[in-house]
């Protein structure tokens, strides 16, 4: 594995620049870069292949400025903010996420993290996300579980990671006990995400800003 970069490295340099720009007057550019750097050597600390590691740190430190200037009270859209948490953010929090975004139709913003996050994610999620009509997690990648995250959410989804994830007070705390799709068959993991979408039917339903 190739050592993480140390800024000014011209490709970290450059994401920290486009950065910067959008959270101009919210945070200084050393802020920015702290957590891109980081992002990156979190993201290097378990990834197998290295290729898009700069690209996918820029968006994992983009979501994280984003819940940073939610936490300091920065005007934002004032939608519901819902994290789902597993061990590896490479299934069921994949799914869950994918499914609540694809139903809140842009009424929620959802985030997913793991407490130990995998390299990849599995390949069967997006198929069967494919399936059921839900853009793909092809795009999509395992992320670590950090405080801004946490901090900045409304509901907190457990599925999985027992104690590991850290509970912030005025949280609302949900746990989903749905079995891991790590190495099942197909048809086991259709029935998953079946049963994920029951309870993404139940959490819309308790969330009256969303029209949906």
């Amino acid at each position: 594995m190739s050592p993480s970069p140390v800024l000014p490295d011209e490709r970290l340099a450059a994401g920290a620049a486009r950065l910067a720009t959008s959270h101009r007057g919210r945070f200084c550019a050393e802020t920015v870069q702290r957590v891109i750097t980081d992002s990156y050597e979190r993201l290097a600390a378990t990834a197998r292949v290295t290729t898009h590691l700069v690209v996918l740190a820029e968006r994992l430190a983009a979501e994280r400025l984003d819940a940073l200037a939610h936490i300091e009270g920065a005007p934002g859209s004032g939608l519901p903010r819902v994290l789902f948490v597993c061990s590896h953010n490479a299934g069921r929090s994949q799914l869950a996420a994918a499914l609540l975004a694809h139903r809140a139709q842009g009424h929620v913003t959802v985030s997913s993290a793991g407490t130990h996050p995998a390299a990849a994610i599995e390949p069967v999620v997006a198929q069967v996300l494919t399936e059921a009509g839900v853009p793909s997690a092809e795009t999509a990648f395992p992320k670590p579980l950090t405080n801004e995250v946490v901090q900045a959410a409304d509901i907190v989804i457990t599925m999985g990671c027992g104690d590991a994830c850290p509970v912030v007070a005025g949280r609302r705390y949900l746990d989903w006990p749905v079995a891991d799709p790590e190495g099942a068959p197909i048809a086991v993991v259709r029935t998953i995400r079946d049963a994920i979408d029951a309870h993404i039917t139940e959490l819309l339903d308790s969330l009256p800003s969303t029209a949906c």
